[in-house]
């Protein structure tokens, strides 16, 4: 029989490295200052160097250890400078969540090449460049790790008339999701996901003009009659980055309400 663990050890991340992109805002943001309540130091990552700083300024308000690098997960040096960031001023990398994504709202017939590619440059390559970067440092530290990749209830079945391109990008990280997690788990990196609903965050309501109109027909979708808080993907995200999922890896958890169900 295994040892009992006291649970406030199972959630602990004290001593360990985070890495968060696209954490300058909304689920990321969540995400940033969860991980350090639980005693994680947290590199935050966004494009924009000033709201990476100011989530930064947030976790050292609380007391926490937090490095701010202004990265396109997109871009293959910028990828690996960030991790090198990480493991340069953090002292290693334990924790990665790949939560950086966009969702620019077109129908197929009017979509541009640009966009479609843009979309999947950001939620698709930006996921495998961060993995494959952040897992080359915990393999060649020896000490196993966890990576959570953020994907959507898209990932599953459509939410909405206009987001092909989104939907192809998170069916396309759920797919790598379990692929990696096959090549990665005999090195002890166990790699997961989380699956959000509709979540309402910064994003979101410039996507629907900011209407409470759409934040209540949205709402009225959902079981539990309300639509997401970040705090509720953020939750999810450190249950998989602790060791209180230590036995899971090539998971997904969907976090939206029973939306599902509908």
């Amino acid at each position: 029989m295994a040892e009992h663990i006291p649970l406030p050890d199972l959630v602990s991340l004290q001593g360990q490295v985070a890495l968060v992109t696209g954490a300058g805002r909304g689920i990321g943001r969540a995400i940033a200052l969860r991980l350090a309540e639980a005693g994680a130091a947290v590199a935050i990552s966004d494009m924009e160097a000033d709201t990476a700083e100011s989530v930064a300024v947030e976790v050292r308000g609380a007391g926490g250890t937090a490095l701010a690098v202004a990265a396109d997960v997109s871009d293959e040096a910028a990828v690996k400078s960030m991790v090198r960031a990480c493991t340069d001023e953090l002292g290693g990398l334990d924790v990665v969540v790949n939560n950086a994504g966009i969702f620019p709202p077109c129908p197929v017939l009017g979509m541009e090449t640009a966009m479609f590619d843009r979309v999947i440059a950001v939620n698709l390559r930006g996921v495998f460049l961060c993995t494959r970067e952040a897992a080359a440092a915990m393999v060649e530290r020896g000490a196993g790790g966890a990576i959570v990749n953020v994907t959507s209830i898209d990932a599953i079945h459509p939410s909405m008339v206009g987001l092909a391109h989104y939907d192809a990008s998170k069916h396309g990280v759920w797919g790598f999701t379990k692929n990696a997690a096959l090549e990665l788990a005999p090195h002890g990196i166990r790699v997961n996901a989380v699956a959000p609903g509709g979540v309402l965050t910064p994003g979101v309501e410039e996507m629907g003009g900011g209407s409470a109109e759409a934040v209540r027909a949205f709402s009225a979708r959902v079981p539990e009659g309300r639509m997401g808080d970040p705090d509720d993907i953020a939750r999810a995200v450190l249950f998989l980055a602790s060791d209180l999922a230590e036995y899971m890896t090539g998971a997904q958890l969907v976090v939206d309400g029973g939306v599902l169900l509908t």
